[in-house]
Parts: C-alpha cells; structure tokens; sequence
C-alpha cells in the first residue's frame, strides 16, 4: 500500500481486515483497541496488556502486525483517529443497530453504516494497485469475474458495466462453468474473484485454476492475509465492518461496489472515444423500453409495432 493511502486510513479499518490472520494472543490485544480505541490512546501499554490477558511483548507484537512500527506509534495514530471520528460526531447515529430501535434510527445508522464503508473503503484503497489491475483490464482479451452469494451480484454489474463500454467479460457464479471458463483463460486474459472474507472455497479455486493458465488475477476482498490473496496478482481490499442485522452480505457489497465503479471508469479512461460511443449506443438501444411521461406528470405507455 502507498504511504500516502497508509497515512489517511484508519488505524482501526486496517486492525478490523488484519484481525482474522493475527495470532489469538494478538486478537485479544485487537478486540481491545477496537472495543474503545479513544481509552487506549491515552493508556499505557501495562494496562492494555493486563486488559487483553497478555504480555507487553504481544501489544508490542500486535503493532508491528498491524504495520504501525510500536505502541506509542499506535496511541499517536489512535488519536489522530479518535479527533476525525469527533469531527464527525454530528453524523454519527450510534454504530450497532439494536432490535429496539425505531425505523427512523434503522434508516439513520444504515445510511450512515454505509456511507463509512464508501469513505473507509476509499482511504484505504492502494491506488498502485488500483492502476496496474486498470492497465490489466484496460488491455485484456477477456475479462472473467467470480463471484458467489452477495458478491455475485457485484461480479454481474462489473459484467454489465464492462460490457456496455464494448470489453469482453463474463461474471459466474457456478462453480462448473467458473472452473471451466478458467481452465480456458490465457495469458492475454485477466479473472477477478469476488469474496468479502476471501475464504470463499469456489471463488479461490477458481481464481486458482485462471493463474495456472497464465490469466492475470485479481481479488478484491475486506481481509488482505485471507486465502484468496495467495493465488493473486494484484489485491484491491474494502473497508466494511459488519454490525447486528447487517452480515457480510451487506455492509461488503456497497463497499465492493465502490472499488468496482473506480475500476470502470479508470478503465473507461483508457477507452475514451469507444466508450462514449458504445454508452451513447447502449443507452438508446434500451431507451425506449423506458415508459414516457405525459405532460400531465402521468406515464404514457411504450409504443409496440403491431
């Protein structure tokens, strides 16, 4: 990751996508920071050992795991953290979601949910690698994208949107024609896995059987040290953090949408001319399965040809 990407992210964000790799000890230490990281920053690191049930060693540990050198480098960067999340608590509805709360703070702490999956995914996000995959598929042959459950549905819309510009590319989300679209990629292709957790045993194996045929890969995960990283080129990762009622399945998909619309249009970018026109012809090959509106603010329906 870029210093510059490093240096706006949120400590906590990388913490929360380092958190399953981390040796138990380490997990205890990150459980703690993340429960009230405002109380750690001002702690020293005697009680947040004693708090984790822990050495000072494994605090010690637990910070170069997370890439922040030492601890009094992880209380200077927890506070910077803490004044940002104060600048913002106007906006804050609380985080967690309870099963007493009423429809106005589910849709309050919803959108606020999300909007901080759209901001942290983009703090966070290495714009190094964002380019070398943009270059990838900016000159691909093809273009295969594997996604299953909810990131099926982000693997289809970069599907669609590549599509639409005129690129080659074709989102699966069965694991036979996965396995069998891979086994057939070359060298000239790029394959793009789709996994919030980046455990996902289809979507890895998948991934896995494109770069034995010399594809290009690509994953894009919220867990940069999960399995599908290791059968990976390039590696883009999200920033969602899951609260009750909202799994995996919803927090990951708006942030995986997120880097998808930066890898479109950065691609977009390369195609500038082509793009413009194959939009321009998409747009008015469906433009009249649109219903018009009359001018008294009523639907008119859709001329047939009979």
């Amino acid at each position: 990751m870029s210093t510059e990407s490093s240096a706006e992210s949120s400590p906590l964000v990388k913490i929360r996508s380092l958190l399953p790799g981390l040796a138990r000890a380490e997990q205890r230490v990150a459980k703690v920071v993340l429960e009230n990281p405002a109380t750690v920053a001002h702690r020293s690191i005697t009680e947040v050992a004693e708090q984790a049930g822990t050495s000072e060693t494994t605090v010690t540990r637990f910070c170069k795991a997370i890439g922040v050198g030492g601890y009094p480098e992880l209380r200077i960067a927890l506070a910077a953290d803490t004044a940002r999340s104060q600048a913002r608590a106007n906006h804050d509805m609380g985080g967690d979601i309870g099963p007493g709360d009423d429809l106005k703070q589910v849709v309050g702490k919803v959108a606020f949910a999300d909007a901080r999956a759209v901001e942290e995914t983009a703090e966070q996000l290495d714009i190094e690698s964002l380019d070398k995959v943009v270059q990838a598929v900016a000159g691909a042959r093809r273009v295969d994208v594997y996604g299953f459950g909810a990131s099926a549905f982000v693997a289809f819309d970069l599907q669609q949107k590549l599509h639409r510009i005129g690129l080659t590319c074709f989102a699966w989300n069965d694991t036979h024609i996965a396995l069998t679209s891979a086994a057939v990629l070359t060298g000239a292709d790029v394959a793009v896995g789709i996994s919030h957790t980046g455990s996902t045993v289809e979507t890895v194996e998948a991934l896995r059987v494109a770069r034995e045929t010399g594809a290009t890969t690509v994953a894009l995960t919220n867990f940069p040290r999960s399995p599908i990283t290791e059968v990976a080129d390039h590696v883009l990762t999200t920033a969602a953090r899951e609260t009750t009622f909202r799994s995996g399945a919803m927090a990951s998909r708006i942030a995986q949408l997120t880097v998808i619309d930066c890898l479109f249009i950065g691609v977009a970018q390369h195609h500038v001319d082509t793009a413009k026109t194959a939009l321009e012809a998409t747009y008015e090959a469906v433009s009249g399965h649109r219903l018009g509106a009359r001018p008294d603010g009523r639907r008119r329906p859709r001329e047939t040809t009979k």
